[in-house]
């Protein structure tokens, strides 16, 4: 995409005006490294265009490409060109809620991503010791209505199958329930109180669940309904 102008504005759009790209970069910004990483929270892009929009990314000095040495195939890494989005992408996102999430509709509720966002909120240490693990059961769903989040030695593992692991902390909700709870639209308890949620487990972990499963950075922003 070429706009054949000098200005600087111009110059970006070129880089981050095509589709997919700022949220290739968001996810980057957010860790991702593999190449499924990315995706996972991409679900509806192709792999052939991520592919490229990877590599148009890698020419534009945005990342570097590196040989995994542990695993098969590539990571991909932010480089400071890159990093120095992460105002400008965090500016959208208040952007977006301040006057676009009355637009949001049945459509736009990703599982996938809301699971996503989900393990990177857990703060694991604010997790006892050893292993805990966190079952979702999302009763609007009849496919891929149980995930489970397994946390061990600090790391995190999202699963859709049962990981056999012992439950302590059984979440059970519909998911835009669980979307508004993580945005701040709605609390826990609140969500508990009115019959949307259960949430059933060791009461160290579910007394203070803000404290290990972290709300989204947007939560507490005004919406254009609101002002």
């Amino acid at each position: 995409m070429k706009y054949g102008q000098f200005c600087p504005v111009a110059k970006t759009a070129e880089i981050l005006g095509e589709k997919w790209t700022i949220l290739i970069i968001r996810e980057l910004l957010m860790g991702a490294t593999r190449f499924n990483q990315i995706q996972r929270g991409l679900n509806l892009i192709s792999p052939t265009l991520l592919s490229s929009r990877l590599d148009k990314l890698e020419d534009l000095g945005l990342v570097i490409k590196k040989k995994s040495p542990a695993l098969k195939g590539h990571e991909y890494f932010s480089t400071k060109s890159c990093r120095d989005l992460l105002p400008i992408i965090k500016m959208m996102g208040e952007w977006g809620m301040l006057w676009t999430f009355s637009n949001v509709t049945n459509k736009d509720y990703d599982m996938e991503l809301l699971m996503l966002y989900l393990e990177r909120s857990v703060a694991t240490d604010h997790l006892p010791d050893g292993e805990t693990t966190i079952k979702f059961k999302f009763v609007d769903l009849q496919q891929n209505a149980n995930w489970w989040i397994v946390v061990q030695d600090g790391k995190k593992d999202l699963c859709i199958k049962d990981p056999g692991k012992e439950v302590d902390v059984y979440i059970t909700t519909d998911v835009k329930t669980m979307i508004d709870v993580w945005m701040g639209e709605a609390s826990y308890r609140a969500a508990e109180k009115n019959g949307e949620m259960k949430i059933i487990g060791h009461k160290l972990l579910t007394q203070k669940i803000n404290s290990w499963l972290k709300d989204s950075v947007f939560k507490g922003l005004p919406t254009a309904s609101n002002i």
